[in-house]
């Protein structure tokens, strides 16, 4: 199988040395990148199996130069695809041939820390850790907190509506993003909400964040801030089967307990973590949940008696409670280092992500197993039980033949599993290109249609991030008639590697 992309505009390519020149007009100095080996360090994102050349990339210090560089593109009809850190896990930031790749790593200022009002004013480009580093001395954090938080940037966060082990009592990004400035592909600057919690009209920060850069280009966020709880403490409980630790959860959830993290990994997870961090990790259970409960020390000290109960009633083997602030941070360590642990037992890994209803996490666990058998590659599972977002790592070698056809069909049936089971697509990684094709499984045509009539509101031309996200593209003229199928955009098909 081959990722299809919007077929390359020939005219375009045929101008490459005008807009080069038009681009270092605007952004002067290096921050246009012209020359193939350069631009090698951006021909893919976190989804390392399809690679493109862009045609130029352009990385701008200011808002105004985005909206030059924008308003320059839209008028000569130039496709934009936005790129933040790179770390999409989901072809968020391929690039196209014929396409300008926008690098926003330069907006990587701290603009504004408001502590009466408890927001951060940051630019796209700065991590997310910085965020909570900048205000941590005040005692504040920033909630949201992927696993790749020490590299993955605050702009990727908002086009992807990120999550992390804390979303399930804090929220994703969309619940802790209170305002962005936002640069149409037209060249206009909007502002959308601000420091106040609630704005009037139709919620559009709500549509811009998730929307996977296909609306606008962020260039200022503000986020909400939190004053860190009083008492953390964390529980690393350990079971003989993944069914009994995701009943556990299921258990936990349903009785009331929102902890302020619930993570889970399986038995080859849980081994590969601990041979990276040494966390202490038992490496005789196959299940291993790690239960977060934050707040007052009494709320804190009953919860955690609570969770031990319902534990040992879901059959747990192992239950050990942090005692300091150094330990309950170990048993993260491992967690958040469960990616790149995983990369040292195996020469490749394919990282999915779907979301499920809590309650369904036993039978898909043991779906999964059974795929597990059936394509002949091992899967190794770490994923926010909490919130049901499954993070699926499928084990491969790209050498043999067949390996990583065998392993994106088997990523195919676990998305497939998820909506079966009343669950969606995506938790956090967002659609891409990676489950654009599968769209059609969780929506009608009716409801994509809808959809990306959002989208030809703010770009009627289809410049920005083509090739993503919806798995046929309309001309926008043609979605405001009844027929609109006579407008399909044919796709090429792109190479992996």
């Amino acid at each position: 199988m081959a990722v299809a992309m919007p077929l390359a505009d020939r005219a375009v390519l045929a101008r490459r040395d005008e807009i080069v020149a038009a681009l270092r007009r605007i952004v002067p100095g290096e921050g246009v990148i012209a020359s193939e080996p350069a631009m090698r360090a951006y021909e893919s994102d976190g989804l390392t199996a399809y690679r493109q050349l862009p045609m130029v990339v352009v990385l701008p210090e200011t808002t105004d130069q985005v909206a030059a560089i924008l308003g320059y593109c839209h008028r000569e009809g130039i496709k934009v695809v936005p790129r933040g850190a790179g770390t999409s896990l989901s072809g968020g930031a391929l690039p196209l041939g014929d396409g300008v790749l926008l690098g926003m790593a330069r907006f990587n200022r701290v603009r504004e820390i408001d502590f009466d009002n408890r927001v951060a004013v940051v630019e796209p480009g700065v991590t997310n850790l910085a965020v909570s580093q900048a205000v941590e001395s005040a005692g504040f954090y920033y909630a949201p907190d992927p696993s790749s938080q020490i590299a993955c940037t605050v702009g990727g966060n908002v086009a992807e509506n990120s999550g992390g082990v804390h979303c399930l009592k804090y929220g994703v990004t969309t619940n802790n993003v209170l305002g962005c400035e936002l640069v149409l592909v037209t060249g206009e600057i909007l502002r959308l909400g601000g420091k106040h919690l609630d704005a009037p009209g139709y919620d559009l920060l709500g549509v811009v964040t998730g929307s996977e850069g296909l609306l606008g280009v962020v260039t200022e966020v503000t986020v909400r801030i939190l004053k860190k709880p009083q008492t953390a403490r964390a529980a690393l409980v350990g079971f003989p089967t993944s069914e009994d630790g995701g009943a556990c959860v299921a258990r936990i959830i349903g009785s009331g307990i929102i902890p302020g993290g619930m993570e889970m990994m399986d038995g080859p997870a849980i081994k590969a973590a601990e041979d990276f961090v040494h966390a202490g990790y038992p490496l005789d259970v196959e299940a291993l949940l790690i239960v977060e409960l934050d707040g007052p020390r009494a709320e804190v000290d009953h919860l955690l008696e609570r969770v031990q109960e319902i534990a040992r009633e879901c059959r747990a083997v192992t239950c050990r409670v942090s005692n300091s602030e150094e330990e309950r941070l170990l048993f993260w360590a491992g967690r958040k280092a469960a990616f790149p642990a995983v990369g040292r037992i195996s020469p490749d890994y394919y990282c999915m992500d779907g979301t499920i209803p809590r309650a369904k996490l036993p039978l898909v666990l043991k779906r999964m197993q059974e795929l597990s058998q059936k394509y002949g590659l091992r899967v190794a599972n770490v994923f926010h039980a909490g919130d049901g977002n499954l993070h699926p790592l499928i084990l491969y070698d790209a050498n043999k033949p067949g390996e990583l056809e065998r392993a994106e069909k088997f990523g195919a049936d676990i998305l497939l599993l998820c909506v079966e089971v009343g669950g969606v697509l995506t938790g956090e990684h967002g659609v891409g290109v990676e489950k654009r094709d599968l769209m059609p499984a969780m929506f009608s045509e009716s409801d994509l249609d809808q959809q990306q009539r959002v989208k030809c509101a703010f770009d009627e031309k289809g410049l920005l991030n083509p090739g993503k996200v919806f798995p046929t593209l309309h001309r926008c003229a043609e979605l405001g008639r009844m027929h609109v199928h006579a407008g399909r955009v044919a796709f090429p098909d792109l190479p992996r590697f």
